[in-house]
């Protein structure tokens, strides 16, 4: 399988356009097309499905969204490990919360150049587990996640938290939800806990998921409710594409930097900590 087909696919999968999936490409969009065509044909099984609502991942697509990103972190490490005997520069390998990449991997990466000019960054959109198993093996260097799993060779520290809102297609009151088009999320065991707690009547629905990406696609297609974080939640009643539900309790989730023990006291380590922390307060 041809790497730029995989990069077409996320690309696609996260913008829902193939305009801006050409955009951010610099390629056409009949060649987005044709990509994609073609990675279907190779799986056998449509991944996107039109509509005038935009571009939507298939069940198909959102089951392959999980290995694309997988193959392409592999892909990226076997070509990091191949060119290191000729890259100079020192690379960090930074980790970020799936969630939280949209908002915040850009501005984040533009101060870390500042400060580490001659270092070479990869940054990894992933989930809590995985980031947590990548900082034991070393396959990251630093990481930012929801639910840490707690090692004695981890080191964390408490960022703050990031809120949680409903939205809803059809309702402004909890009242109002058509429960059986709720989409339960699932983002961290921490979220799940607190909306158990908070909501025990929504706890057990037909449809899950536990990225926001997949749950805004699930909404905008299937129409429900459920929650996503406040950025989102803003552009989906912005967009009019949702209602606000105004007296669903906001669930917070806290949110971590983890490091390897042994990189704790690193100073390059402790300037990208400090920017973090700094650019997490100020947003």
């Amino acid at each position: 399988m041809q790497i730029e087909l995989l990069e077409t696919f996320l690309a696609l999968f996260e913008t829902g356009s193939f305009n801006r999936t050409a955009e951010r490409l610099a390629i056409t969009q009949s060649s987005v097309s044709g990509r994609i065509k073609a990675l279907e044909a190779s799986l056998g099984a449509r991944l996107f499905a039109r509509s005038k609502a935009g571009t939507n991942p298939t069940p198909a697509g959102n089951r392959f969204a999980r290995h694309a990103i997988v193959l392409r972190r592999e892909w990226n490490e076997a070509c990091r490990a191949v060119r290191a005997s000729a890259i100079s520069a020192q690379q960090m390998r930074i980790g970020i919360q799936s969630d939280l990449a949209p908002a915040h991997a850009g501005e984040w990466m533009m101060h870390f150049r500042k400060a580490l000019p001659s270092t070479s960054f990869y940054i990894e959109p992933d989930y809590s587990s995985q980031m947590c198993q990548d900082l034991l093996t070393g396959t990251l260097d630093i990481a930012v996640l929801y639910s840490p799993r707690h090692a004695p060779d981890l080191h964390l520290d408490l960022l703050g938290e990031v809120a949680y809102e409903m939205v809803c297609t059809h309702s402004q009151t909890l009242a109002g939800l058509d429960s059986s088009k709720y989409i339960l999320a699932g983002y961290s065991p921490a979220f799940e806990a607190a909306h158990r707690h908070l909501l025990p009547d929504l706890a057990d629905t037909p449809v899950a998921a536990g990225q926001g990406a997949a749950i805004c696609s699930l909404l905008t297609t299937l129409g429900g409710a459920a929650y996503v974080i406040e950025e989102t939640a803003k552009d989906l009643v912005q967009s009019k594409k949702c209602l606000p539900v105004a007296d669903a309790p906001v669930i917070d989730q806290p949110v971590f930097v983890a490091v390897h023990i042994r990189n704790r006291h690193k100073p390059e380590i402790r300037k990208i900590q400090a920017i973090i922390r700094k650019q997490f307060a100020a947003r």
